[in-house]
């Protein structure tokens, strides 16, 4: 298991609280570990969807208990009429008919959505063998966004020595325009907060203060100026955020470099919260730290919905899915 004293800040927090989360990949024996490590910890309760025999089998196999664990087959639920017509009532002005209801839910992410939409679970972990879309649209048919004034985005933890960093976006929006970016600065500094992560926002480019020029920088400025308009507002009063840009990631993150480039800024050199320009520099820098700079990758996960429900990189570890269920629990209590 991690040696993380963040991850492990982190389970520790969730085992105050011990929400349900469902797991709808029982086929992969990442996911069965995982279930098996956050179990023994006590930090939230796990329902496993699959093939029942087979998941006790292999729990056997490992001499690993199944106290504390739910498996539920979807095919045979006695909640599965409950669900499906959940799903229909939801879907129905969209066209959705009941025989097509009753085949969706068979589909074990929309399945575990709508037990979250029914109240029997807090919060889901999916994605280490299907896509982010597979994973977030019924997160986005069922569960919907916290408001309505802003879109779904991911982000990451990501640890480097021991310090909690989050990126975002770089799993979903693929080429955000300015209010997006701007939204998705806003959310992520919300949801650093909540996880104890310094507010301390870098509105990402090739560019710092101007020294490049371009569509792309000039997207990432107005973004900036967006951003920062709206945490003049009340409701970001004493709040304690922070953010600045455009900023390239030596001067959001070395304060040596900050202080040629941007000597004026409160954030550059001391950046927390990270926002990419668009998903392609979101998602390969996440990854080249996580592959080559040995950094820990928590996330893809999903910010912005009413109940958490959160991806997986289909490269993950079962450690990852440990961090990730219990960042998923944090949120459900939240």
């Amino acid at each position: 298991m991690s040696e993380s004293a963040y991850l492990n800040s982190i389970i520790e927090k969730a085992k105050q609280y011990y929400k349900t989360i469902v797991l709808p990949e029982g086929e992969d024996e990442r996911v069965l570990k995982a279930a098996h490590i956050i179990t023994e910890k006590k930090a939230a309760k796990i329902i496993i969807l699959g093939n029942e025999a087979e998941i006790k089998s292999y729990f056997e196999k490992n001499s690993w208990s199944l106290e504390g664990i739910e498996i539920i087959h979807p095919e045979t639920s006695p909640k599965l009429q409950e669900y499906t017509d959940l799903l229909y009532e939801m879907r129905k002005e969209k066209g959705m008919t009941r025989e097509a209801a009753a085949q969706t839910v068979l589909n074990y992410n929309y399945f575990g959505t709508l037990m979250i939409k029914n109240g029997d679970a807090d919060g889901m972990v999916s994605g280490a063998n299907h896509s982010t879309a597979d994973t977030v649209r019924p997160a986005l048919q069922i569960i919907k966004s916290a408001r309505k004034d802003r879109g779904v985005s991911s982000f990451l933890i990501m640890v480097s020595n021991g310090v909690p960093y989050l990126f975002s976006d770089c799993a979903v929006v693929i080429n955000p325009n300015e209010k997006e970016l701007a939204d998705i600065a806003l959310t992520s500094a919300d949801t650093a907060l909540k996880f104890g992560i310094d507010p301390k926002v870098a509105m990402l480019s090739f560019s710092t203060y101007g020294s490049g020029k371009g569509e792309q920088v000039d997207k990432v400025k107005k973004a900036t100026e967006l951003a920062k308009e709206a945490l003049a507002a009340d409701e970001y009063k004493n709040s304690g955020i922070e953010l600045d840009g455009e900023l390239q990631v030596d001067a959001a993150l070395n304060e040596v470099v900050a202080k040629k480039k941007a000597p004026e800024s409160h954030v550059a050199g001391k950046a927390r919260v990270l926002i990419f320009p668009d998903l392609n520099a979101g998602n390969i820098g996440y990854k080249l730290l996580q592959r080559l700079g040995g950094c820990e990758a928590y996330g893809p996960m999903l910010q912005g919905l009413k109940a958490p429900v959160n991806d997986l990189s289909r490269g993950c570890f079962a450690e990852d899915i440990v961090g990730v269920i219990a960042i998923t629990a944090l949120q459900a209590a939240k």
